[in-house]
């Protein structure tokens, strides 16, 4: 477990320690959550246009996702496990490069990354194929987030790939139970 923590933190650090005036702004803006604010109001609004009473089911269960993401890896995992944030840490603390302040005390695991790759997975197994564009696009935006999470000195790699874990199976969970629901109740289809 040591040699895992020791390389998490030196991977840490060889991606922290690669910044620029330019990408401090950048990746200040792209990790803040009230950025994303109109993209979320437009999801919604093109979801239940475009899939009526489907969509606004759809919108529910990616709500419950998101929300399951948020709560496991804020409510649960960063009380119970209790890892400090780099920034936080005693160590390798004055080596990290922060941005835009520290934020709470434990960072493991990363909520931005459970809460966007809940989303993307959500989305990439709801809407048809002939999306492609839009899903990659989507994959992109969650892994743009979750590395601005390590560039700006509040999570490690670690946080993030296991955030990311739990945003893909709680993005799954709510997929499976929109699923569930169309087919136990015709009220979501017609």
């Amino acid at each position: 477990m040591d040699k895992l923590k020791s390389l998490d933190q030196a991977l840490f650090l060889e991606l922290n320690g690669r910044h620029s005036p330019f990408w401090d702004t950048i990746m200040t803006m792209v990790s803040n959550k009230y950025v994303w604010f109109p993209f979320y109001a437009m999801l919604i609004i093109l979801l239940i246009y475009f899939y009526r009473r489907k969509g606004a089911l759809m919108v529910l269960s990616l709500a419950a996702s998101v929300g399951l993401a948020d709560f496991v890896s804020s409510g649960i995992f960063k009380p119970f496990f209790e890892r400090l944030r780099p920034c936080h840490e005693a160590v390798i603390g004055a080596t990290v490069h922060v941005v835009d302040g520290c934020g709470g005390r434990y960072g493991f695991v990363s909520s931005h990354a459970a809460n966007s790759f809940a989303i993307v997975v959500f989305l990439c197994l709801i809407l048809p194929g002939r999306h492609l564009w839009l899903k990659i696009a989507l994959l992109v935006w969650a892994f743009l987030i979750s590395y601005s999470r390590i560039y700006l000195g509040v999570h490690y790699p670690g946080d993030i790939t296991v955030g990311a874990a739990i945003g893909i199976f709680t993005g799954w969970l709510g997929v499976y139970v929109y699923k569930l629901l169309t087919q136990r109740y015709p009220f979501w289809t017609a």
